[in-house]
């Protein structure tokens, strides 16, 4: 849960912050002192930075969900579309990310200086780089060359970008010079917060993709050479040796509502609480708000008593859905799995919201009929160029594609319009770093501890009840490796960066090399455009090829 402090976090975007104090001592005061961290590790809990703009502008631009609207309802300017078919403009919402990413680097700057600078009291400023080290690896990994916000610019300092290499180059340093000094607690007191392993988690990110990194951008492909792979490995290693987590029993209940730091797979999340801040805090996630049915508020049972399903009495999500990509869909079929349930497809069922959410017998009703979810490339479109399924008051429109049952809402928040999800939204998980040492070893690395890619892989879907790869695949393959982290990991943060590591990028899935047959060769897309907001404050600038 988060503490009562985070209100107080600012949404600073002013690069150039005066520092008008700076402490001789560091305060006694622990509420002033939390205050001031907070508002660094929090910094991008808003919609402008991990919220709705991450999950529109990134997460749609992979292979997992697309975004469809209704009789011209959620076009909004194409803000889902663009993402979602390799098309973005320098003004899409969802572009915007890195001015906040940025006013992130430069707040922690503040907080870093007020306090005296990196060399006082390292086990509290060292939290602070290892956020400001993620905030720059964000904007790397999405946008290429960064300027390396690592200080508080001086009034007449110009802001330049430096190379993609460098930057990578710069936050393997801070965090090999942070993590000496950083907790390696793992509790309520660090949790959402840098601890030891989330630094980690984020030095075998980087290491996975160094090859990416450090390489023309439109020259990657998965041949290309990774000269990490064993130090990937090697960070790997040291969060399993610690012993602290786990994949645990039973992949669902990792996202209930109730999540939190007793999810052992959890290495670090972003913790969402809106209820505890009262009933007009925005400060939630929507993700389930995209993925719930369009009209939720109107179903029924068969004898039209309200059922509250998806946990909303009222309309929740504007005029569109996401529904899953038919390439994704199709990826949940293995025996025993219990992520296939996340697939919503066909006959719908009531859900117990107060067991678990399991699925009652009870038949999901809307309008009279029952609820009957289709699949996504059989729609009969109404515009294709803007994948419009029609009038939302059909219920045949409003059946259109599967859905994903991942982050559910909370029964305590049905009756609030504004609610959004109360579910910690993991960033690094242990899960990923057992596939991310399955893949390194898979790519070259020396294997350590007996580990292979497969028993790696068998670890994950022991946690779901999957069956394992020499019961189904056979052996590993670049395939295998690539369609377990999808399921794994969907609608979650890696997608789009893992389809671009593996040469994928480009690949058809969906619909938006139909609607956008530039996507297909246009291999510049792999970074984002710099938002114009940042264009127009820094005129030394170029914009980033292609765009």
């Amino acid at each position: 849960m988060l503490p009562a402090v985070l209100a107080l976090v600012c949404a600073c975007t002013d690069l150039d912050t005066e520092i008008n104090s700076q402490y001789t001592s560091y305060p006694d005061n622990d509420i002033a002192v939390n205050a001031k961290l907070e508002g660094c590790y929090y910094y991008m809990r808003n919609e402008t930075g991990l919220g709705r703009n991450f999950w529109e502008g990134v997460m749609l631009q992979g292979d997992e969900l697309m975004a469809v609207c209704m009789n011209g309802g959620w076009y909004d300017n194409g803000r889902m579309l663009f993402p979602e078919t390799h098309d973005l403009r320098y003004d899409t919402p969802g572009v915007g990310l890195m001015e906040e990413m940025m006013s992130g680097c430069t707040y922690t700057n503040t907080i870093i200086s007020e306090l005296g600078g990196p060399t006082l009291d390292n086990d509290l400023v060292a939290p602070l780089r290892a956020i400001r080290a993620f905030y720059l690896y964000m904007i790397m990994d999405l946008y290429g060359d960064t300027p390396l916000l690592n200080h508080v610019l001086d009034d007449d300092e110009e802001m330049v970008r430096s190379p993609r290499a460098e930057v990578a180059e710069y936050i393997e340093s801070e965090l090999l010079a942070v993590i000496p000094q950083l907790s390696e607690e793992n509790n309520d007191d660090t949790y959402g917060r840098p601890n030891k392993w989330m630094a980690y988690a984020l030095l075998a990110k980087l290491y996975l993709n160094w090859g990416v990194y450090t390489n023309d951008i439109t020259t990657v492909d998965y041949n290309t050479p990774n000269p990490k792979l064993n130090d990937c490995v090697a960070a790997c290693d040291a969060i399993i040796d610690s012993g602290i987590f786990s994949v645990g029993t039973g992949y669902h209940k990792k996202f209930w509502p109730d999540n939190g730091v007793q999810t052992t797979d959890f290495i670090y999340a972003m913790p969402f609480d809106p209820e505890s801040l009262g009933t007009d805090y925005d400060g939630g996630h929507e993700l389930d708000r995209f993925l719930a049915y369009r009209n939720n508020q109107e179903t029924t049972d068969a004898d039209g008593n309200p059922t509250g399903q998806w946990g909303f009495q009222n309309s929740k999500n504007g005029g569109g859905i996401w529904v899953l990509t038919p390439e994704a869909a199709a990826r949940y079929t293995l025996p025993g799995d219990e992520r296939n349930d996340m697939v919503l497809k066909g006959t719908q069922y009531v859900r117990d919201y107060y067991n678990d959410y399991a699925l009652t017998s009870t038949v999901l009703y809307h309008l009279g009929e029952p609820v009957v979810f289709t699949p996504i490339e059989d729609a009969e479109w109404q515009d294709f160029s803007t994948l419009d399924v029609g009038e939302n008051s059909d219920p045949v429109n409003l059946q259109e594609g599967y859905r994903l049952y991942k982050y559910p809402c909370t029964p305590d928040t049905y009756s609030l319009w504004n609610v959004k999800g109360g579910n910690d939204v993991p960033i690094f998980r242990y899960a990923d770093i057992l596939l991310t040492k399955a893949e390194a070893i898979f790519r070259g690395a020396t294997a350590t501890k007996g580990a292979t890619p497969a028993s790696l892989i068998n670890e994950v879907r022991d946690c779901s009840g999957a069956a394992h790869v020499e019961d189904v695949e056979g052996t590993v393959t670049k395939q295998v490796l690539i369609d377990e982290r999808g399921r794994e990991f969907i609608c979650e943060m890696w997608r789009r960066q893992d389809l671009i590591r593996f040469g994928m990028f480009e690949d058809d899935w969906g619909f938006k090399n139909d609607i956008n047959p530039g996507a297909k060769t246009e291999l510049w897309r792999r970074l984002m455009p710099v938002p114009e907001s940042v264009m127009e404050t820094n005129t030394n600038w170029s914009q980033n090829a292609g765009y």
